[in-house]
């Protein structure tokens, strides 16, 4: 028998790649979902993956069964949030988010619609304003899940990973710099620094590049993406951001993206929320990863947690 199991197993695979991260996703250990995969090749008598290929491919009796995930699952939720509507015995879920990085509404907002779309009964918001400490909001009940980059260990407060990404210097076509395939450390000595306007312990270039060297250039400020990238294009300095937030303008040509360390500098995200949510947060956080990585590019999955 096929089951709602199987298709959610299938739908990972086809979006992971990779067992292990649609294990994760699932939300069993790799051999578990290892052993449910043979167990439904040997029920239906196909190979479903093309195990030789990386990263891992569907085969077309696989790509059949994805068909019909796609198909039944969102019909499968939907069905299930109007039968808790019409029971009257589960009020709307509401989902405050808050998030700690400027940039982090170019990926949230459509993962919000898409969220909306499977769930029409949720109601969900963001909470306004720059927060430095998005984790105190949760405790206190004025947020249901946070958008972190680090993960602290605080009573009451669980995580799921949502992706990795990559930071990268941002210059001025014609840069002194620009001849160079990356950026280190002393590259931006004698340079000016344009960043958010946030404690330098929220900018990883910084932690992470610049003080372990005893660098400390000339620094400037600002509030919105926008005005960043057109301070760098203008020469006024370098910056440091994701890669999706100026992914458009790097296309253009208006700026001109590095990586920052010849292996690149690569941060990650997760998903912080009360944990007696959790249950309820593992929806959004799935259907979260899956609108970002649509909607952006050179993600890579974040690391399991233990």
């Amino acid at each position: 028998m096929i089951e709602l199991r199987h298709l959610r197993m299938i739908q990972a695979l086809a979006e992971t790649g990779s067992v292990s991260a649609a294990a994760e996703r699932v939300h069993l250990t790799q051999s578990a979902l290892s052993h449910q995969l043979g167990a439904l090749e040997r029920y239906l008598g196909v190979t479903l993956l093309d195990r030789s290929r990386r990263p891992l491919r569907l085969s077309a009796a696989g790509e059949r069964l994805l068909l019909a995930a796609r198909r039944t699952l969102p019909e499968v939720e939907a069905a299930r949030a109007e039968v808790l509507r019409l029971s009257h015995k589960h009020a709307p879920e509401q989902l405050r988010i808050a998030v700690e990085c400027h940039s982090c509404f170019d990926w949230l907002m459509p993962a919000m619609d898409a969220y909306r779309a499977k769930f029409a009964e949720a109601e969900l918001d963001l909470v306004s304003g720059f927060l430095p400490e998005p984790l105190d909001l949760l405790l206190d009940g004025r947020a249901d899940l946070a958008v972190v980059s680090t993960m602290r260990d605080w009573p009451g407060v669980s995580y799921l990973p949502l992706f990795r990404y990559e930071i990268v210097a941002l210059l001025a076509p014609g840069h002194v710099l620009a001849d160079k395939p990356w950026l280190g450390a002393q590259d931006f000595s004698g340079q000016t620094l344009i960043t958010y306007p946030v404690p330098d312990q929220a900018l990883d270039v910084v932690q992470r590049v610049l003080k372990p060297a005893g660098i400390s250039p000339e620094r400037r400020t600002a509030e919105l993406t926008v005005a960043i990238l057109q301070l760098v294009a203008s020469r006024r300095g370098l910056a440091a951001l994701p890669r999706w937030a100026a992914q458009a303008q790097i296309e253009r040509g208006y700026v001109q993206a590095r990586p920052i360390g010849e292996q690149g500098l690569w941060s990650s995200l997760y998903a912080a929320f009360r944990s007696d949510d959790l249950a309820l947060r593992q929806r959004f956080v799935e259907v979260l990863r899956q609108s970002a990585f649509q909607t952006l590019g050179g993600l890579m999955q974040a690391d399991a947690l233990a």
